[in-house]
């Protein structure tokens, strides 16, 4: 539960503000995803190949991988204290009344650093994105900490308890593994609420609230919290013993299922060759695992099926951010909501339906084939794509006139008559929702001479030549702009949370089931060594390019780069084609 938290619950709901922190893009952030799979897999073959032998203890190993896991979280949270403190003061400079020598002045000093990162300085960390390598240094310790726990893990568990009963008890531990994510998804989005700074600075003092789009939650407490619980967790895991009571009489009463002679996943007697304990057989246990056809394609279906969840699972949430124009949040929530039941309900169905009907192993696949193929129907929740908010400058001109169709962004767009001469400042990024419904890149660019802030400790501006209300309009308001999000027209997220809820429930319904049929399509003495050698191609063909590819294709998609100094095009996305973006999803998937 604690590794699906960290890799696959907290990473993935602050990939969206890390970005924006440190002025990383998606192709990088994707790297840093891929960092677990391509340490996971280079520490699978002698982990599993020993750790799987008789006489290992498989719970000591587990108990070091969660050291290693602990560590990895303590070092991914250290950009945090080594960047220095983000505050943004723009309460003085962002009105059109200011000129670029004030605005200089007064962004931030703080320890002698000027710093910007989405409307923030960084004079002495010109090029903070050098922290992705950090970030993945981390993330290849949570792959070597959790590289026992799905192979050793599961062949312990399936060790100690009856054949019939086993796919129930693994169900359960892969339950845990599903609702992990579903956790880390909501006390992520919680944790985003808080402002990152919150042991130094009032985030009201700075003008600042969760809804802005210069707001950076505290993204790194989850990772410090999940570090002790996993240096807490290891002190009893480790001291569980080699085999526990009665588990040998246990193993005596199964019988083999394991491909033998040509004959796909029927009984056969158990072998009586060598069990490949030394590393010189090591060639020899791998080419008996590639030479089973049925283990083959159950791992071709593995990577096909992990490429796709990798990718889903690293940029769903900023999918939804951006498609449906909520918070981060929000977004955390809903994918919350969505995991916590399908990830744990259909991990747990998947293994008890086994149990139920006492499934044989080619039963088994065909089950999979029909849960895989039913998902991938409900892909069809990414065709449903919302149009982009109304940005002046980017998606629109600001009059309304026209609208911006290609993907090429000309900065100068961003100036226009009622603008020109206030001498607006780009590298501040805090925009502003105008009365119009038009979102402005932040409050001197849509032209406001004023501003205050309400008792919710939201800015409001006045006196903005840019916005121009429909007359239609019953304007009752006391001001012409405030700096939130825009709401959305769009009334497509209850229909994709539906869709996507079944998509996910049909592909973990399968999670189990494909399981069961690998551990019993091997050998006994060979189980631990084959889930290593499944995890590494599902990895390798799947897992680890998905991320990096997925970033690069949404980066494709971007419409609006984040400004550090005269790059135009140097920082994180700010603004996507929510069109594209859609595609891309549905490509993917």
């Amino acid at each position: 539960m604690i590794l699906g938290l960290i890799v696959n619950g907290l990473i993935n709901v602050v990939i969206t503000t890390i970005e924006k922190r440190f002025g990383l893009r998606s192709r990088q952030t994707g790297l840093v995803a891929s960092g677990y799979d391509i340490a996971s897999s280079i520490c699978l073959i002698p982990v599993t190949y020993f750790g799987g032998r008789v006489n290992s203890s498989k719970t000591r190993i587990i108990a070091i991988g969660l050291l290693f896991l602990g560590l990895g979280s303590l070092i991914f949270s250290i950009p945090h204290f080594l960047i220095g403190h983000y505050r943004v003061t723009i309460a003085e400079t962002n009105t059109c009344s200011h000129q670029k020598d004030t605005v200089n002045k007064t962004i931030l000093q703080y320890d002698n650093e000027t710093m910007i990162t989405n409307g923030i300085v960084n004079d002495d960390y010109e090029n903070p994105s050098w922290f992705v390598w950090v970030f993945f240094i981390a993330q290849m310790l949570h792959g070597a900490g959790a590289s026992p726990l799905f192979t050793l893990g599961v062949t312990y568990i399936d060790e100690n308890v009856s054949k019939k009963m086993s796919s129930v008890y693994l169900g359960i531990y892969y339950t845990m593994a599903m609702m992990g994510p579903a956790i880390g998804y909501v006390v992520g989005g919680q944790l985003l609420l808080v402002y990152t700074d919150f042991l130094y600075t009032d985030s009201n003092e700075l003008g600042l609230t969760s809804g802005s789009k210069a707001w950076i939650g505290a993204w790194w407490v989850g990772f410090l919290i999940a570090a002790i619980l996993c240096f807490l967790l290891a002190i009893p895991i480790s001291g569980y013993p080699k085999l526990l009571p009665g588990a040998e009489k246990l193993q005596q009463q199964k019988s083999s299922e394991a491909y033998n002679d040509n004959k796909m996943c029927t009984n056969a007697h158990q072998r009586t060759s060598s069990n490949y304990t030394k590393l010189k057989e090591l060639p020899s246990a791998t080419a008996v695992l590639l030479k089973n056809p049925t283990f083959f394609f159950l791992n071709l279906a593995g990577a096909s099926e992990g490429m796709i969840i990798a990718g889903f699972a690293a940029f769903l949430p900023k999918q939804i951010e951006n498609q449906f124009s909520i918070s981060p949040v929000w977004s955390a929530l809903i994918m919350g909501l969505i995991t916590i039941p399908t990830g744990g309900g259909g991990t747990f169905l998947g293994g008890y339906l086994i149990k139920k009907f006492d499934l044989s192993c080619a039963d088994i696949i065909k089950f999979c084939l029909i849960a895989t193929a039913t998902a991938t129907a409900f892909t069809s929740c990414f065709l449903l794509s919302c149009p982009n908010l109304e940005f002046a400058g980017i998606t629109i001109d600001y009059h309304k006139n026209q609208t911006y169709n290609d993907t090429s962004f000309n900065s100068d767009q961003l100036e226009f008559a009622c603008n020109i001469n206030c001498s607006c400042n780009r590298d501040i990024y805090d925009p502003v929702c105008g009365i119009d419904g038009v979102m402005y890149y932040n409050a001197c660019f849509a032209g406001c001479s004023d501003e205050s802030v309400t008792n919710d400790d939201i800015k409001s501006y006045v006196e903005c030549d840019c916005i121009r209300p429909d007359s239609n309009l019953n304007h009752t308001s006391n001001f012409e702009a405030v700096n939130l999000i825009c709401s959305s027209k769009c009334s497509y997220l209850p229909t994709f949370v539906i869709l996507c809820f079944a998509l996910m429930l049909f592909t973990f319904l399968a999670t189990m089931p494909a399981l069961s049929a690998t551990l019993r399509c091997v050998y006994d003495d060979q189980r631990s060594f084959a889930l290593g050698i499944q995890w590494i191609k599902v990895r390798l063909l799947g897992t680890i390019p998905a991320p990096m590819i997925f970033g690069a294709l949404i980066d494709e998609t971007c419409i609006f780069w984040q400004q550090q100094g005269d790059d135009l095009q140097s920082g994180a996305c700010l603004v996507y084609e929510n069109f594209y973006m859609s595609n891309t999803a549905i490509g993917g998937g």
